[in-house]
């Protein structure tokens, strides 16, 4: 019998127009395929019948989570370079004659079938999509994982968010650095001052909510859905010495009360908000700012020809999350009277902070398995791979929307030219030491 590796290959033909994006190595120990193309391992023909009964993104990753699927190499890199391959050749809608061969082809590798089981760690979530309690559900499945997940995969800022590199890493300068220059940006841009109120929407693990206490001297109201951060949160401005100035909320955002606010910031959270809710999303940060108030998103949006997100991230991941192009943000912040002062998109910036969340990964990989088990760390590191890769290829991206509430005779109370200091200088000043940051 015909090596199983040659057989994948020919089976292959039929859907692809060129030569196969990868290099196969089949469960016998055969391999075929390009040379120089990155090599998938298949450890039996489950693999197969897993595509067979998914055959799309998902069916793929679930492969590749269970371990039936394995990528050598690094996985962002494989991935970029398969597709790119697939792109460029195109995919072949087989006739009748070429599916009944590849049927046939199929069978013969052992992948008829029942449908295998699912890998654990799916999003089960019930009830009407963004209702407050299906919006807890989703925040839960992803938010809740762990804290000490998230303290092995983020930094000592606990930031789960894009940081901003105003330099080259090196000894004394990492991801916890270019994450206190994000968080700093921020405060500049909001232009907190002490006393002023800061409602800090989806606060995380309090990075901004502590960092605009304990640096600016701001009375923050941090809001969030996710019972394991407000006990973090709590805990945490308690220990930096800021618990009198750090209001920890355990609220959906239809629930904001009050307003007179002088700033808001929503740090990638209106992600998780839906496409119809996000007008009446806007409308309450705005309703929350005094007149002269300033927003401040950060927000992860898709390129005007990409799907963002995806089946995998949908099902695993990020449940119900909804991105749009940048430009469709801006009209909607716009239609709920707030007024768009500026736009810095921070995508390439994404990318490494992901591919550093990456090596963090690999690098205490048994720990994580530890804390959250080998599938789970399989189903992060898939995710990581491809978000790394998506940022990389404009196919999402990231941005800082700064808007005000105008007052009524449409005064913004802004500086005619932009008062935002550099982002080192002002954080080696108040350190004590010059700054020695270069540009990005």
């Amino acid at each position: 019998m015909r090596p199983a590796a040659d057989r994948l290959v020919d089976l292959l033909s039929h859907f692809l127009a060129g030569p196969p994006p990868v290099r196969l190595r089949a469960w016998d120990g055969s391999e075929a395929g390009p040379a120089d193309a990155p090599l998938v391992a298949l450890r039996g023909p489950e693999a197969l019948r897993r595509l067979l009964w998914q055959p799309n993104e998902l069916g793929i990753a679930e492969a590749y989570v269970t371990g039936d699927l394995d990528v050598h190499g690094d996985l962002a890199q494989a991935l970029g370079k398969a597709g790119r391959s697939v792109r460029d050749q195109g995919i072949r809608r087989p006739g009748p004659a070429a599916l009944a061969s590849a049927t046939v082809l199929a069978a013969g590798l052992g992948a008829a079938g029942p449908p295998p089981h699912r890998p654990d760690g799916r999003a089960r979530l019930n009830g009407r999509p963004h209702s407050a309690s299906r919006d807890r559900a989703a925040i839960s499945h992803h938010y809740d994982l762990s804290n000490a997940f998230y303290a092995l995969l983020l930094d000592t800022t606990m930031a789960y968010s894009c940081a901003y590199w105003t330099r080259p890493a090196d000894a004394s300068y990492g991801l916890a650095e270019a994450q206190a220059d994000k968080l700093e940006l921020i405060c500049g841009k909001l232009g907190l001052r002490a006393g002023d109120r800061l409602l800090d929407v989806g606060c995380g693990w309090g990075s901004l909510s502590v960092h605009a206490a304990r640096e600016h001297g701001a009375r923050v109201t941090a809001v969030t859905l996710s019972e394991a951060q407000r006990e973090f949160v709590t805990a945490r401005a308690a220990r930096e010495g800021v618990a009198d100035l750090v209001d920890v909320q355990l609220r959906h955002w239809r629930h904001v009360d009050g307003g007179g606010y002088d700033a808001a910031a929503a740090v990638e959270m209106g992600e998780h908000v839906g496409d119809a809710e996000y007008p009446e999303f806007a409308g309450m940060l705005r309703a929350a700012l005094r007149p002269e108030g300033r927003l401040l998103i950060q927000q992860m949006s898709r390129g005007a020809h990409a799907p963002g997100g995806g089946r995998f991230i949908e099902t695993y991941i990020a449940p119900d999350m909804h991105m749009r192009p940048l430009g469709r943000t801006a009209d909607l912040l716009e239609a709920a009277g707030l007024e768009v002062r500026s736009v810095e998109s921070l995508r390439e910036h994404y990318t490494r902070t992901i591919d550093t969340w990456r090596a963090n990964l690999e690098e205490r990989w048994g720990d994580i398995e530890d804390v959250v088990g080998e599938t789970t760390g399989r189903i992060w590191r898939l995710y990581l791979a491809g978000a790394s890769l998506a940022f990389a290829e404009r196919r999402m991206g990231v941005d800082q929307f700064l808007a005000i509430r105008p007052t009524r005779e449409g005064t913004s109370g802004m500086p005619a030219t932009s008062s935002v200091p550099s982002v080192p200088a002002a954080r080696y000043a108040r350190e004590g030491r010059p700054s020695r940051a270069g540009t990005r």
